[in-house]
Parts: structure tokens; C-alpha cells; sequence
């Protein structure tokens, strides 16, 4: 796609270039379910620590985590989930879904603390009411917002 085309204005671009790798995809899973603190991601992901620090300042420099000081001696920051942040957990759900249906193996499920049932995840148009995939869908570019300075994607 060229620059002045489609891709530059694409949300699935501008999001993939945004989370960059499947790390940083874990990370996010990893802190939705209460990990915080730089340890509890190296430990559970089994990531090298100059890895995770790459992946943690590019969520932070992207708004999807903050950093928040929870010591001053020596200091140390948790690492808390942002507004966009929160707004992507049903895209990891949606993904998570899609791979038990398609991918061969085992997989792990999401389950609901409150009510202790499996999380089943369906897209659904907030509009239409209807279910994502059930329908054609087309590529507009009316009404999309233009690339900020130094925002161009480059796929």
C-alpha cells in the first residue's frame, strides 16, 4: 500500500504498529489479570529484562500503561493499566477466542471471577447489533481522522 493510501490511514496498521510484537500482547494479557510490577512480568512471561524494558517504555510512550511510584527507597514504579490500555482487553479476549477455534493444541480459558463461567467473547456492531462477520464490510476513508506529525505508517 502506498503511503498516501489506505495503510496510512488503516486503524489495524496504526494498532499493529502500536503493539509492535507478541510480547507486548502478553504483557497487556499479563496486566490485565493484576501484574504490575516489572518482577511479576519477567517471572510470568519468562521475557529477558532488556526486552521487557523495551516493551514496557514503548506501551507507556504508546498510553496503554502509566507508570506509578509505589516506593521512593529505593524508587520503583508499578506499571498500571491506562483508559486504552483497559479498552484493549476485549481484542485480547476476541484474539484468544479466534485461536482456540483455529489453532491446534490445548489452550487455557478465560473465566469470569464473578460468576466462575467461561468467557465466550462475540464482536458485535454497536450500531447494528449484529454480529461482527456476519456481515460485508467495506474500507471508507470518509471521516478519517489525518496522520499526525510523525505518525506515518509504513507497512
Amino acid at each position: 500500500m502506498s503511503k498516501n493510501g489506505v495503510a496510512q490511514h488503516c486503524p489495524i496498521v496504526r494498532g499493529v504498529s502500536t503493539l509492535g510484537d507478541t510480547w507486548t500482547m502478553l504483557i497487556l494479557r499479563e496486566a490485565h489479570v493484576g501484574v504490575t510490577r516489572f518482577d511479576q512480568f519477567r517471572k510470568n512471561l519468562g521475557i529477558a529484562p532488556t526486552m521487557l524494558t523495551k516493551r514496557l517504555a514503548a506501551l507507556t510512550d504508546g498510553g496503554l500503561l502509566e507508570k506509578r511510584l509505589y516506593s521512593e527507597r529505593p524508587p520503583r514504579e508499578d506499571y498500571v493499566l491506562t483508559p486504552a490500555g483497559q479498552d484493549f482487553l476485549p481484542v485480547l479476549l476476541l484474539f484468544g477466542a479466534w485461536a482456540q477455534r483455529n489453532c491446534d493444541g490445548q489452550f487455557a480459558r478465560f473465566i469470569d471471577e464473578t460468576t466462575g463461567q467461561e468467557i465466550e467473547p462475540v464482536g458485535v456492531d454497536a450500531v447494528s447489533g449484529a454480529r461482527l462477520g456476519s456481515r460485508p464490510i467495506k474500507v471508507s476513508m470518509e471521516g478519517a481522522k489525518p496522520a499526525t506529525e510523525g505518525s506515518e505508517i509504513h507497512p
